[in-house]
C-alpha cells in the first residue's frame, strides 16, 4: 500500500483530530455547505439564533437561555462538518505520502531513438511521445510503456509490495508508472503522460476527495431531506399560528430551535462522511475509485467477468513438473532440463531454471565456457541449450526436438508411447509440453502451464455466495479455457473471446438488468472495462486498461473485488441504516417534546407530556443538545460502516428496522429525559 502507515493512521492522534478540525471550522463557509441543505438551514438557524442573543444582551435581556440554543445548534453543524472531515483526513494523508514520491528526477531521454545518444533533462519537462533509457538503480521518471528491453522494478512505492515486477515490452507487462525503481538490466520507456498528468498525480486528486461527486441515491436522498425539512418547516409555522391564536406565542428562538430538532440533521450531518468513508475504505484495500458512484454501484454487482491471462493467471507460462520417459531417472531430467534452460532468459526458461533448484533442490551448474557453448533461445528453432563436450542437450518445442533427434540419428525418430501420453495428458488439461533431449537420446517432458493464482478458488465461492456469478473471459480453444475454469472455479467461461465477444456479453447482461463488474489488464480488456458498470484494472496491466476503468487495484488482485463489493454493500448498507434511525428519530422526538413545549397553550397536551420534561425551555434545550450529541455518537458508525452479512435484502431491511428504526424511536424519550434531569439539577433553565 503507498506509505501504508499514512493510509490508516489512527483517529486518535492529535495531529489528525487537530487537522480535522480545522477542516471543520473552514467547512462552516456558506458557500461550500450549501451543498447540504439540511445542515445549511442548521447553520442559517444557529446564525439567527446568536444575533437574537446578542441583541438580547445588548438591550440587557436575560440572554442565558438564547446563547445555550446558539452554542448548541453551531455545535451540531460543527460536529456535522467534522464527520466529514475526519473522513476526508485518511484521504488526505495518503495524499501527502503520494506527494512525497514525486521529486526532481533527470531522464535520459534518447536522441533520434537511439541508446548510444541520450540527454539528460528533467521528468518535467518530458512529453508524451519521448523515448527515455532507464538503467538499473535509476528511477522511471513518468508514466510510460516499455518499447524495448526486460527488467526487474521495484513498484513498492505505488503496491506497497516488497517483491520486484518483471516489466519487458510487448503484451500486458509493458505499462511503467513513474517513480518507481529500476532495479536490473535496463529499459526504454516510451513516455505515456505529461507533466502533471500521471497516475501518481490521477491518485493524488482521487484520494483527496476534491472531485468526489454526489452518487445518484447521495443525490436522492438529498432530495428527500429537503423535503422533509420543507414540511417540518411547515409543520413549525402551522404551529406559529396555533399557538398565536391561543394568545401564548413562543419565542422565535424556540421556534427555530425546534425546527433543527426536528428536520434529519443526523443523516444529514453523517450522509458525505458515510460516502467518503466508503472511497476511503477502498484506498486502505489499496483500490483507487474515481468517483463514489463506482463504489455504489459495486454493492449492486451480480455479474464479475474476468480476464484469464494475467487476472486469474500469473499469464506467463511456468513450468509445473518434469516427466521422465521410462528407463530415465528425474534427477537426469532435471539436470539437463536446467542446463539447456541457462541460456533461455524468456519467462518459460527462468521458470524452469525456479522449478530445477527451487522446489527439486538443484543446484545451479557452472559452465565452463572453454568445454561449452550455450545455445540461446530462438523463435525461429524454438529450441535452447548447450553443447558440452560435443554432447547436444536442448529443451524445446516436442515436434523441434523430434525433428533434432531425426537429424541426430539419421532417421524418423520414433518417441516412446509414455512420452506421447505424457505430451497428450499436458496438451488435455489446457498446457504446454516441452520436450529434452541429450545427445541422440529423449529423456523427457516439462509441463509448462498457465498458473492460477493462489486461493483464487476459494475467494471465488466467496463471490458466488455473495450472489455474483463469475465468468472467465480468455482467448484459449475451449479445452483450454475449460480445464483453466474447472481449477479456478469459475462459474461459466468465454472461450476464443474476442474484445467486441466481451462487450457483447456485457450489454448484453446490462440489457437483461444485471450490473456487471469487470476486471482486466490488457489493452483488449480497455472496452469492456468502459462498458462495464464496474470495471477493475490491475495495476500490472496496461495504461490503456487503468485509463478505462473506474477503479485501480494497486496490489493487482483479481478476487479483490470481493472487498469491493463487500464496501459497496456496506456503504449503502450504511446510509440505509442511518437514514433509517434518523428519520425514527425525528418522529420520537416530535412526539417526545411537543407536549411539553406547548402543554402552557394547550393544557390537554399535559397527558401526552408522558416524559415530564421539566419546562418548555428544558425540554426544547435538551432536545437541541440531544441533537448535536446523537451526530457525535454516530460518527464512528458512519466511518467504520455497518458490518455486512451475506444475507437477503428482505433479512437485510428486518434487522434495519428492528436495530436502527427500534432504536431511533427509543433513543430520543431516554437521552432527552436524561439531559433535561440534568438541565434542571443544575439549572441551566
Amino acid at each position: 500500500m503507498i506509505a501504508k502507515s499514512a493510509t490508516s493512521p489512527s483517529m486518535f492522534t492529535g495531529a489528525f483530530l487537530g487537522r480535522a478540525a480545522r477542516e471543520a471550522v473552514a467547512k462552516l463557509d456558506p458557500r461550500r455547505l450549501v451543498r447540504n441543505p439540511v445542515i445549511f438551514v442548521t447553520e442559517v438557524v444557529a446564525s439567527l439564533v446568536t444575533i437574537l442573543a446578542i441583541r438580547d444582551l445588548l438591550v440587557g435581556n436575560n440572554a442565558g437561555f438564547s446563547l445555550q440554543i446558539a452554542a448548541w445548534l453551531w455545535f451540531t453543524v460543527l460536529f456535522a462538518t467534522f464527520a466529514e472531515a475526519v473522513a476526508e483526513g485518511r484521504g488526505k494523508a495518503q495524499a501527502d505520502a503520494l506527494r512525497r514520491l514525486r521529486s526532481d528526477i533527470t531522464a535520459q531521454r534518447l536522441l533520434n531513438g537511439d541508446k548510444s545518444q541520450t540527454q539528460a533533462v528533467n521528468a518535467h519537462d518530458l512529453k508524451a511521445g519521448d523515448l527515455v533509457l532507464v538503467s538499473a538503480n535509476e528511477i522511471i521518471p513518468s508514466d510510460g510503456e516499455v518499447t524495448e528491453g526486460v527488467a526487474s522494478v521495484n513498484e513498492s512505492a505505488i503496491t506497497g509490495e516488497s517483491a520486484p515486477v518483471i516489466r519487458e515490452s510487448g503484451g500486458d507487462r509493458s505499462a511503467v508508472t513513474g517513480g518507481t525503481l529500476v532495479l536490473s538490466d535496463w529499459l526504454v520507456v516510451r513516455i505515456t503522460a505529461s507533466a502533471g498528468e500521471t497516475f501518481i498525480d490521477r491518485m493524488i486528486a482521487l484520494v483527496e476527495g476534491a472531485k468526489r461527486q454526489k452518487t445518484p441515491n447521495e443525490v436522492a436522498l438529498d432530495v428527500l431531506l429537503a423535503g422533509m425539512t420543507l414540511i417540518f418547516l411547515i409543520a413549525v409555522v402551522t404551529l406559529v399560528g396555533l399557538a398565536s391564536w391561543s394568545g401564548r406565542p413562543p419565542s422565535v428562538v424556540v421556534l427555530v430551535a425546534l425546527l433543527v430538532t426536528l428536520i434529519p440533521t443526523t443523516i444529514g450531518g453523517l450522509l458525505s462522511a458515510i460516502g467518503i468513508a466508503g472511497m476511503d475504505r477502498l484506498v486502505r484495500f489499496n483500490i483507487i475509485a474515481t468517483s463514489g458512484r463506482a463504489v455504489e454501484a459495486a454493492g449492486d454487482v451480480d455479474t464479475l467477468l474476468l480476464d484469464k491471462t494475467g487476472t486469474i493467471t500469473f499469464g506467463n507460462r511456468m513450468a509445473e513438473e518434469f516427466v521422465p520417459v521410462p528407463g530415465v531417472s528425474s534427477e537426469t531430467l532435471i539436470e539437463a532440463a536446467l542446463l539447456s534452460s541457462l541460456a533461455d532468459e524468456t519467462p518459460e526458461g527462468r521458470s524452469i531454471v525456479e522449478l530445477a533448484t527451487g522446489r527439486h533442490g538443484a543446484a545451479l551448474p557452472v559452465i565452463d565456457k572453454t568445454r561449452a557453448r550455450l545455445v540461446p533461445f530462438s523463435a525461429q528453432t524454438r529450441l535452447s541449450g548447450v553443447d558440452i563436450d560435443g554432447v547436444a542437450i536442448r529443451k524445446g518445442a516436442v515436434d523441434s526436438i523430434i525433428t533434432s533427434l531425426s537429424d541426430a540419428t539419421g532417421r524418423a525418430f520414433e518417441a516412446p508411447s509414455a512420452f506421447t501420453t505424457a505430451v497428450e495428458r499436458i496438451a488435455r488439461t489446457g498446457g504446454t509440453p516441452l520436450a529434452v533431449s541429450r545427445g541422440a537420446q529423449l529423456l523427457g517432458v516439462i509441463h509448462l502451464k498457465d498458473i492460477v493464482k493462489p486461493a483464487i478458488r476459494e475467494r471465488f465461492a466467496a463471490l458466488r455466495a455473495m450472489g455474483i456469478k463469475t465468468v472467465m473471459v480468455t482467448g484459449d480453444n475451449r479445452i483450454t479455457a475449460a480445464a483453466i475454469a474447472s481449477e479456478a472455479g469459475v462459474d461459466d467461461f468465454i472461450a476464443e473471446a474476442t474484445p467486441q465477444d466481451k462487450l457483447t456479453y456485457i450489454r448484453k447482461a446490462q440489457s437483461g438488468g444485471r450490473l456487471v463488474a469487470m476486471c482486466g489488464d490488457g489493452t483488449n480488456d480497455a472496452p469492456a472495462l468502459a462498458q462495464a458498470d464496474v470495471g477493475v484494472a490491475l495495476q500490472t496491466g496496461t495504461q490503456a486498461a487503468r485509463e478505462a476503468a473506474n477503479m485501480v487495484d494497486l496490489d493487482s488482485d483479481p478476487t479483490k473485488l470481493i472487498e469491493v463489493v463487500q464496501i459497496g454493500k456496506q456503504m449503502l448498507i450504511t446510509r440505509g441504516a442511518l437514514t433509517t434511525f434518523s428519520i425514527a428519530n425525528d418522529v420520537a422526538k416530535y412526539f417526545a417534546i411537543l407536549p411539553a413545549l406547548f402543554v402552557t397553550s394547550y393544557p390537554a397536551l399535559a397527558a401526552l407530556n408522558v416524559m415530564k420534561l421539566a419546562t418548555p425551555q428544558s425540554a426544547i434545550l435538551s432536545a437541541v443538545i440531544f441533537n448535536a450529541l446523537i451526530i457525535v455518537t454516530l460518527i464512528p458508525l458512519s466511518l467504520k460502516g455497518v458490518k455486512y452479512r451475506a444475507e437477503s435484502a428482505v433479512n437485510i431491511l428486518r434487522r434495519n428496522l428492528l436495530i436502527y428504526g427500534l432504536g431511533g424511536l427509543v433513543a430520543p424519550f431516554i437521552g432527552i429525559k436524561a439531559i433535561d434531569l440534568v438541565i434542571s439539577t443544575l439549572g441551566l433553565a
